[in-house]
């Protein structure tokens, strides 16, 4: 089969090409961007929608042929071109040999929303997907039951044709496509869904990405791939402090560089600005080369502005006496401060993480064509909808007249939700008169990242003469990403805290969580799994270090912490203020310890918990539950005489409620163990007078394929469709640093509380 990705314009859509259409809609969501207004008003909500006619594509040609949009970005999961699409195929009995992918514009008002974030695209989408497959199979049915002259009842779809019950007669969609798309689109107690038994492709596993060999054969299209007729090449000179503005340049050498063309100032905007460009002095040039070499030329006199000291060393100094102090109370059980007083025992232990960049494989770049008063832009978007309205407002037009083509991303990881490089093309476009692809290099991406927040947490255990835990007092000091939406807070957000922080699901009779004051110096922005990083990894290193104070073997202390099956619900804690579920309601996705002890139990069988390693191996485990999600990750290590670090074997246990495509969840986890390993190893972005120090590869190192996990196995737990589907893009990254670091403990003695490890098992 050869799998045709094309992206569709909204006219090219509306032509139909006289076969099968089918609108579905989907009240508008709002994007993790909007949440600010939430935030002020205190209701830190990411509400998903509503459902009211599914607002994707369907369509059959005279041919029998399938066509089915995806509306929402795809990066590298599967989840947009392959999954989505398949579910929707599923329910239609198509072939999917005979069904082929198109990728939308963005535009919300008709395709719902398309933030491709929060893991939420199978977890919001799968049952209207359904709905519309089996929407179009009934219309198909109708069809075919006016072309014979039976009842509906007395016919069938099955694998491309429908089937007349009684006679055995056969005829293919595409013969009765005309009539069907004549038929209004059912209602919903009209459409019967199947049963998981009746799936061909849900659930299997069997469908590869639809992209999959054009990535492998270099032939896919990427965002950086884009051309138009006539486009010029941009790169842009940025203020190397967030907040710095351009006081004066000089262009006189640039101008003389061969191929540059222009050169234009893009004013910046104060913060709290949004997704707003940098600001800066953009050179336009003929060929990406001569404005690379024209912008080395510029001669540029900035003001660095307020967070021109910005250091990092200092700040963690700052950011650890802070959470030495009582903070903001932000969840209270029982009396932990008079618990901790009388224990038998403190375990007292300060964890901190630094600022990461997400270092996509694919830098952002973007292209675009203002003309006549009417905007285009080809970019790797994860927002292609609130991008489109990002563009509109920025130029002053309408959105109709924005058409936002989205190319496949080379990773996102929550960096390409956030469309300051679209905008920048779009400016230049229309100072330019002419396309402009704005390029970024890797150092410009690294460092004009909107970084993820730097953190240190401090938790305090008290003991009591057996060991069990009887108080846990948690404080967490992190700069917010809503710092980007309203003047800074110096807070974490409802929703940051919702991320392991007073979602804490342990048995303790005494539990306290604090927020401590911490002021945003840079952007701050979602990366994949956001908050979760940081409070998992204090939790679950702590849990650890518990068991070792104690006595007892890290797995068992684990189990014990989760305590009974129960459901824990923060909203009971008087406290606890707009607990976020990452959107969904709290009833249909309860915070279950049976659930996450069942993951825990699992990944340790499958890991051969408890039995002997070679000297100086060790095996670490962690568990978290993020996005609906909760995954146990076992890692084992080897660290040498040296110092040197391999891991040879991961196991990872997955609980995502009922699961579409149980290859691409294998695919997610492998990913999450590589990019976990690196985050953990290397991931630190360094400020010194305001200006990140790192900004390539040499010095923001990711994982190479000669020090990946040699082995990662993935178990999952197995549900049916009475267990809703929840997120698989970011669940697994959380629990892997510290059963990475747990697992270095065990194998060498060396406790990791701060990352990256860096040098520190060679010291």
């Amino acid at each position: 089969m050869k799998t045709i990705i094309e992206n569709v314009s909204r006219r090219r859509f509306i032509v139909g090409a006289g076969g099968l259409v089918i609108a579905a809609q989907f009240i508008s969501l709002k994007s993790f961007a909007e949440m600010h207004e939430d935030y002020k008003t205190g209701a830190g909500a990411m509400p998903h929608g509503v459902v009211t006619d599914p607002h994707v594509f369907v369509t059959i040609d005279k041919n029998g042929l399938v066509t089915i949009i995806a509306s929402r970005a795809e990066m590298g999961t599967g989840a947009a071109r392959t999954t989505l699409p398949l579910i929707v195929a599923d329910e239609l009995e198509a072939d999917w040999s005979r069904v082929r992918i198109k990728q939308s514009p963005g535009n919300e008002e008709r395709y719902g929303n398309q933030d491709t974030d929060g893991s939420r695209s199978v977890r919001h989408f799968i049952q209207p997907m359904r709905h519309i497959g089996a929407s179009v199979r009934l219309m198909l049915a109708m069809a075919a039951a006016k072309h014979w002259g039976v009842d509906v009842s007395d016919v069938e779809a099955k694998n491309h044709e429908i089937i007349n019950k009684k006679t055995g007669a056969k005829i293919g969609y595409g013969a009765v496509a005309v009539e069907a798309m004549a038929l209004p689109a059912p209602s919903a107690d009209q459409v019967t869904l199947k049963t998981a038994d009746q799936f061909r492709y849900i659930g299997k596993g069997t469908i590869k990405p639809v992209d999959q060999k054009d990535i492998i054969m270099g032939k896919a299209v990427y965002g950086i791939d884009a051309k138009v007729p006539g486009m010029r090449f941009a790169v842009v000179a940025r203020p190397p402090v967030f907040g710095g503005k351009m006081v004066s340049y000089d262009d006189s050498a640039t101008m003389k560089v061969p191929g540059v063309e222009k050169v234009v100032v893009i004013e910046g905007t104060p913060a709290p600005a949004k997704f707003a460009p940098l600001g800066g002095v953009a050179v336009v040039a003929k060929n990406t080369w001569a404005a690379m070499q024209g912008r080395d030329a510029l001669k540029i006199t900035w003001d660095d502005g307020p967070h021109a000291v910005y250091d990092s060393a200092t700040y963690r100094t700052q950011m650890e006496e802070t959470a030495r102090k009582p903070g903001v109370v932000v969840r209270n059980d029982g009396d932990a401060e008079k618990a901790l007083a009388s224990a038998a025992k403190v375990v007292t232990a300060e964890y901190y993480l630094p600022h990461i960049s997400h270092a996509q494989m694919e830098p952002v770049s973007a292209t675009a064509h203002f003309a006549n008063g009417k905007l285009e832009v080809w970019a790797p978007l994860q927002s292609p909808g609130g991008t489109r309205d990002e563009l509109a407002k920025k130029l002053g037009i309408k959105p109709e007249d924005v058409t936002v083509h989205e190319l496949l991303l080379g990773g996102g990881f929550g960096r390409k939700s956030k469309c300051d490089y679209a905008i920048e093309a779009a400016l230049l476009s229309k100072a330019v008169g002419a396309p402009v692809k704005v390029i970024w290099t890797r150092e410009d991406d690294i460092q004009h990242d909107f970084f993820h927040t730097v953190s240190v947490e401090r938790i305090d255990a008290g003991l009591d003469q057996s060991g069990k835990v009887v108080a846990w007092r948690h404080r967490s000091v992190a700069p917010t990403i809503f710092a980007l939406f309203v003047p800074d807070p110096k807070h974490e957000s409802a929703l940051e805290m919702g991320m392991g922080l007073v979602d804490n699901p342990f048995d303790i009779p005494n539990l306290r969580c604090e927020n401590g004051e911490a002021e945003a110096h840079t952007r701050i922005g979602w990366f994949r799994s956001v908050s979760n990083i940081p409070h998992g990894f204090a939790v679950q290193c702590m849990v650890a270090e518990i068991a070792q104070a104690a006595g007892r073997d890290p797995k068992d202390m684990l189990i014990e912490l989760i305590g009974p099956p129960r459901i824990v619900d923060p909203r009971k804690s008087q406290d606890v203020k707009d607990f976020w579920n990452y959107g969904d309601p709290f009833e249909s996705y309860p915070i279950d310890t049976a659930r996450l002890r069942g993951v825990v139990e699992l990944a340790a069988e499958k890991s051969d918990w408890g039995k002997p390693l070679p000297p100086r191996h060790g095996r670490g485990i962690a568990v978290h539950r993020s996005f609906l999600t909760y995954v146990a990750t076992v890692v084992e290590v080897a660290v040498d005489e040296k110092g040197k670090l391999t891991v040879p074997r991961v196991v990872t246990a997955v609980d995502a409620g009922f699961i579409a495509n149980p290859e691409r969840v294998h695919s997610q986890m492998e990913g999450a163990a590589v990019m976990g390993y690196a985050l953990a190893r290397y991931g630190e972005i360094s400020f010194k007078n305001g200006r990140a120090q790192q900004g390539n590869f040499d010095t923001y190192k990711v994982t190479r394929i000669n020090e990946s996990p040699a082995q990662t196995e993935v178990h999952m737990v197995p549900h049916g469709l009475d267990v809703p589907s929840s997120g698989i893009g970011e669940p697994g990254v959380p629990p892997f640093a510290p059963a990475l670091c747990n697992a270095i403990f065990a194998a060498c003695g060396k406790r990791i509380r701060s990352l990256p490890i860096g040098d520190q098992l060679s010291t």
